[in-house]
């Protein structure tokens, strides 16, 4: 099997890190890939924030509720950004604001996300290990006022990576038949049925976050994170729009 396809199969989420700096060149080269990321319309709406400042990542500690954030080797910001190619649309005489629809919201969510992953093969492939921070969402207009972020940007996905100092489990999957349809949705008559087997794998894994605790079944993590969402997530659209973009709900 194809070494890069045997480390995506074998992907899991690091979360402690060796005290050992990414090379100069490693890291170019990450950055490379993410640059070399495919992306709707070659508009390339994203930027990425690289945080080295510890202020910074102790306050994004709060935010996450995630306090190794302190700790990575390097953290990636990545940041929807349709403010630079709007001031690039100004300066050559466009006076319309067709950036602030959703559309162009969207393009720079799917190219943030894109670019991550790049990422996360680069690193993978290079010996290292990552873990995603969607947590930042948590009190996203704290995050656009702790990096000054300007109107037309918003940030999506933290990313910290460096060399594993463990090696979780592989983390269970559900089987794929319920993720894949033909032609149409796979509409399944009665999922929590059809993931009994799922459940009780996901019961024999220990949780990355603390390796002496057995987690939830899938199911009762499902219902878990729908009842404690935090309440500043419900309030995302609102800081999308404070950031300038239309919603144009009615």
């Amino acid at each position: 099997m194809n070494e890069m396809i045997k480390k995506q199969l074998n992907h899991r989420t690091i979360r402690f890190f060796k005290d050992k700096q990414v090379a100069p060149e490693q890291l170019n080269t990450i950055l490379e890939v993410i640059n070399q990321t495919a992306s709707s319309n070659a508009l390339q709406a994203f930027s990425i924030i690289r945080v080295t400042d510890q202020e910074k990542r102790s306050k994004l500690a709060e935010i996450t509720k995630q306090a190794y954030i302190t700790k990575v080797p390097e953290l990636f910001i990545f940041v929807i950004d349709n403010y630079r190619n709007a001031t690039i649309a100004k300066a050559k005489g466009y006076q319309g604001e067709s950036y602030r629809s959703m559309d162009f919201f969207f393009q720079g969510a799917a190219d943030s996300y894109l670019a991550a992953q790049n990422a996360t093969n680069a690193i993978e492939a290079l010996g290292m290990g990552a873990v995603y921070f969607g947590s930042i969402l948590n009190d996203a207009q704290a995050v656009v006022n702790l990096f000054n972020l300007p109107e037309l940007t918003f940030p999506i996905l933290g990313l910290g990576f460096g060399y594993p100092d463990d090696e979780p489990q592989l983390k269970p999957r559900m089987n794929l038949k319920l993720k894949l349809g033909e032609n149409e949705y796979p509409q399944r008559d009665d999922i929590v049925v059809d993931l009994a087997a799922y459940d009780q794998k996901m019961q024999e894994y220990y949780d990355t976050r603390d390796k002496n605790r057995r987690v939830d079944s899938f199911t009762n993590q499902v219902v878990a994170k729908y009842q404690s969402a935090p309440k500043l997530r419900t309030e995302l659209l609102r800081v999308v729009q404070r950031q300038g973009y239309q919603l144009n709900l009615e």
